[in-house]
């Protein structure tokens, strides 16, 4: 008990001085500005996949609010029914740039976490940004696919094996339990790449997990709130559903600087420093 109650007021001294809620904040300009390109790029990669257009809608409406859904839902569906080529050729260079900053932003509030100087040249940076934006849509295309096809395997699989009902719940969990291990080892990678310094990967692991859950609980929350409690149509009018992706944005980037918070905390302990 001693010892979690040590790491929590490290872990709050260094929210403090690091100013979490102003880097969060950053991050999420520049999540918004990369939201549009990044968007563009994984929907014309989509159409390959031949998803169902309602399957994509009501699995985005389950982690995100239908108002920021709705916003999106004319682009979606074009976009998942007829394939763009132009924005997997020349276009795609200038959609993969401007998607980069959000996780150039990351970047620099990772090293911030971890109180060193990111004294990487421009060109390697920006390099990372977008090797790092590559690995981030990978990660979200599996993250759909497992829950979008899961259920489609999952049916084909009932009605071939006659799996019995333990086994068609195990399996149902599996799809979701999947898409998890996906995002914590992505998270993992990111918090194990970003800091201009040697960080070992097992020191990684507790920040992602724990941003991760909270990001999880984070967005199911913040869809029920916004879905039955929240009117910010009434307040904001037409530009309701942008606020509600900017405060969902910070929210992002306020759990993400708790896990490389948290790892900071955790690797300094571990390093007896």
């Amino acid at each position: 008990m001693h010892i979690i109650q040590a790491y929590a007021r490290e872990l709050w001294k260094e929210w403090s001085k690091d100013e979490v809620p102003l880097l969060a904040a950053a991050q999420a300009y520049y999540y918004v500005l990369s939201s549009v390109p990044l968007v563009i790029l994984i929907l014309s990669i989509l159409p390959y996949f031949q998803f169902n257009p309602d399957q994509v809608i009501t699995y985005m409406e389950e982690l995100l609010p239908r108002t920021t859904v709705s916003l999106l839902e004319d682009t979606i569906i074009s976009a998942v029914s007829e394939p763009q080529g132009g924005l997997l050729t020349i276009g795609a260079l200038g959609t993969i740039w401007s998607a980069s900053n959000g996780m150039n932003a990351f970047i620099q509030a990772v090293n911030t976490a971890y109180n060193v100087e990111n004294k990487r040249s421009f060109l390697i940076h920006r390099l990372l940004s977008i090797g790092l934006t590559f690995l981030l849509i990978i990660s979200l295309l599996v993250a759909l696919i497992l829950p979008v096809f899961g259920q489609a395997i999952f049916d084909a699989a009932a009605q071939i094996l006659s799996l019995p009902e333990e086994a068609a719940l195990l399996l149902q969990a599996a799809r979701w339990i999947g898409a998890l291990i996906v995002i914590i080892l992505v998270l993992s990678i990111l918090y194990k790449t970003a800091p201009y310094m040697k960080v070992p990967f097992l020191h990684v692991i507790p920040g992602a997990v724990t941003a991760t859950v909270l990001w999880l609980l984070a967005s199911f929350g913040f869809s029920i709130y916004i879905n039955n409690f929240g009117n910010f149509s009434a307040t904001y009018g037409s530009l309701g559903g942008i606020i509600i992706l900017m405060i969902w944005f910070f929210l992002t980037g306020a759990i993400l600087m708790i896990g490389a918070e948290i790892n900071a905390v955790y690797h300094r302990r571990r390093k007896g420093r």
